[in-house]
């Protein structure tokens, strides 16, 4: 079974998200499904491009949905404020703009999916039929009402649209793409070859100690490499913070509070029943019902008998995603299956091993492995975790209220010096920072420096948030790029000195050992014997890393080059160097080459088409108008 045929098991997925697929410009993906047009989509406009909005309304559905999938995927341990901490917002933020990119680009190619179009996707889509026929209008609108949000046929229908459009601006622009037969296999076999070595490494840092840099080195490899050393734009900034972990220190949360918290929200603290089976499948798709029932009923009578089900799972099982792993499926809730394998699997007891399963993907032979209970955390286990919650949460509604009210206070530079002393808070001013670098104080913020690096003097920024809270700041100093003295960093060409003259004394060392060991009938006793240690791999493949030396690429490509017994010369890396035999090879055959061809072409394909449409889109959005409010967005993640 594909990971796609797995995805399509799960009833979650199996009802909507086939036809909501993200594409390769998408860097977080939140189903479309959970977007709408609804009446809560009215308000401030969170983004605008090229004239397609993001409504506050909408990004708020789709903002708490993601924290609701967090927190079924990982507990009530997934915090606002880890979330927050993380940029989920942002990532967020970019993945809608980009739709909205995608579905104004194919405006301006004159793309467009007409109505039949969408029917069409709809009635075919595999949660939507029922024994090969669509499930009907009636069913179909019970089922979108019982989403979470509830769903609108027209809202449906819209997203289903937009995924269309999607799609066909993404054929226009790649299919003309192709893979010649001579790279498919360059590349397959770059991925799928593995050669198992014996290593010696020869990092630098192990001969740092035998080598010195002079001045005149130092200043002579300055001279020949200042651009390296130049410094790039830095600027100041005189800033005020509002700190949500100060406020938050000073929040009291009432006993009532935490109480009623938890009764609203006990589904956050509940764990349903789970159990944890393997199965055999055997596919229906494209072959003979009967031919498929009596094979699985023959692996069925050696399950019985007492066979080891995970062995007979790797040898006949074609679920892809699982029969490696025994058949195993991990821990699963109810309602996670389609219906027919949850209702059996749910039905047995650990140990048991079921009857032949019917389901649309086939014939299941299904071993229940073992079976957790339901199970609630007690108030007094969760308490803690919900006034921390709480605290947080009331803190950050504290620091955003008093951000909007000094937003009208603060208004030129003078203005940050009054609101500091009329409000307690400290008015700090940072070092010199490069535009990657973090303000100290602030945290990382990619929000600050487009700000300060983007501003003017006299210029007030504010409120921006950051990991900390929310800040107001303006431009005191700004230092151009330049190439510093040598004495400024001395000390950091002298290392750089070092390091080079290290690494050449490591090939030096390597060269005489490798000369050595060319025609030592025992490589690894030779080694012993020259005073270093030849390290064994495992088999791996091209971007494999090396034992002390990490990534490779060069040392790997002389060894797929060398025949089995071959020596290598020494060969350089970037943290040293390396002298290699190979002990072993595998690579795939014709016959295996042969089966794969087919599937990995369709995968390479996808990659490199994936890769030329995300290209194309980061350009298509230069030339764009993206305005992102600000504003609208700290109202709808507090």
């Amino acid at each position: 079974m594909t990971m796609l045929d797995r995805m399509r098991r799960h009833k979650s997925w199996l009802k909507w998200s086939l036809a909501l697929v993200c594409l390769a410009f998408v860097i977080f993906y939140i189903p479309d499904f959970l977007r709408g047009s609804g009446a809560d989509a009215a308000g401030d406009t969170v983004a605008r491009v090229e004239g397609h909005e993001i409504s506050a309304g909408e990004f708020r559905r789709v903002y708490q949905a993601q924290l609701q999938a967090y927190r079924s995927a990982y507990g009530a341990n997934m915090s606002d404020q880890l979330l927050k901490q993380l940029g989920v917002e942002q990532q967020i933020l970019q993945q809608m703009v980009d739709e909205r990119a995608a579905l104004a680009e194919a405006d301006r190619l004159g793309i467009q999916v007409s109505d039949e179009e969408v029917r069409q996707r709809i009635v075919s889509m595999p949660g939507l039929q029922e024994n090969g026929q669509f499930i009907g209008e009636k069913r179909y609108e019970q089922l979108l009402r019982a989403q979470q949000p509830p769903m609108t046929p027209t809202e449906f229908e819209d997203n289903i649209r937009n995924s269309l459009t999607v799609e066909k601006l993404r054929a226009s622009l790649t299919d003309w793409l192709t893979v010649t037969d001579t790279e498919l296999e360059r590349e397959y076999r770059r991925r799928n070859d593995k050669v198992k070595l014996a290593v010696i490494g020869f990092t630098a840092d192990t001969f740092r100690a035998q080598v010195t840099a002079t001045d005149a080195e130092v200043a002579s490899y300055f001279e020949a490499h200042k651009a390296d050393f130049k410094t790039p734009e830095k600027r100041k900034i005189r800033y005020l913070l509002i700190d949500i972990e100060a406020l938050r220190a000073k929040v009291t949360v009432p006993p009532a509070d935490v109480e009623r918290t938890y009764n609203t929200n006990q589904d956050q603290y509940s764990t349903p029943e789970q159990i944890r089976a393997s199965h055999i499948l055997f596919k229906t798709e494209g072959n003979d019902d009967a031919d498929v029932k009596a094979k699985a009923e023959g692996v069925l009578k050696q399950a019985k008998a007492g066979a080891d089900f995970a062995e007979l799972a790797k040898k006949y099982s074609e679920d892809e995603a699982t029969a490696k792993q025994g058949g195993d499926l991990d821990y699963f809730g109810k309602g996670k299956m389609v219906a027919e394998f949850d209702q059996a699997a749910f039905a047995m007891q650990p140990g048991q091993t079921s009857d032949l399963v019917k389901t649309q993907f086939g014939y299941h032979i299904i071993k229940l492995v073992d079976k957790k209970p339901a199970t609630t955390r007690t108030l007094a286990e969760v308490r803690p975790q919900i006034i921390d919650q709480l605290s947080y949460e009331r803190a950050q509604a504290q620091a955003t209220d008093m951000a909007q009210t000094l937003a009208k206070d603060i208004t030129k530079p003078a203005d940050l010096d009054k609101v500091a002393k009329a409000k307690g808070l400290p008015l700090q001013e940072s070092g010199f920072v490069a535009r990657d670098e973090p303000v100290i104080g602030l945290g990382s913020s990619p929000e600050v420096a487009a700000h300060v690096f983007d501003m003017k003097q006299d210029e007030v920024a504010g409120p921006v948030r950051t990991s900390r809270g929310f800040a107001f700041f303006t431009l005191v100093g700004k230092q151009d790029p330049s190439v510093p003295k040598l004495e400024d960093v001395k000390d950091r060409v002298h290392d750089e000195v070092v390091k080079v003259k290290a690494r050449e004394l490591s090939t030096q060392k390597a060269a005489e050992i490798a000369a050595k060991l060319k025609g030592a009938p025992d490589f690894a006793g030779a080694a012993k014997a020259a005073g270093v240690e030849a390290k064994t791999t495992e088999l791996l493949v091209h971007d494999s890393p090396l034992p002390d030396l990490g990534s490779a690429p060069a040392v790997m490509d002389a060894a797929f080059a060398l025949p089995v017994g071959g020596v290598s010369d020494a060969i350089a890396t970037d943290n040293g160097t390396a002298v290699v035999k190979v002990i072993e090879k595998q690579s795939a055959g014709p016959a295996e080459w042969a089966q794969a061809k087919a599937r990995f072409n369709d995968e390479l394909l996808n990659d490199r088409r994936n890769r030329f449409f995300s290209a194309y889109m980061i350009k298509a959005k230069q030339r764009m108008k993206i305005d992102v409010n600000r504003e609208a967005l700290q109202k709808v993640v507090g």
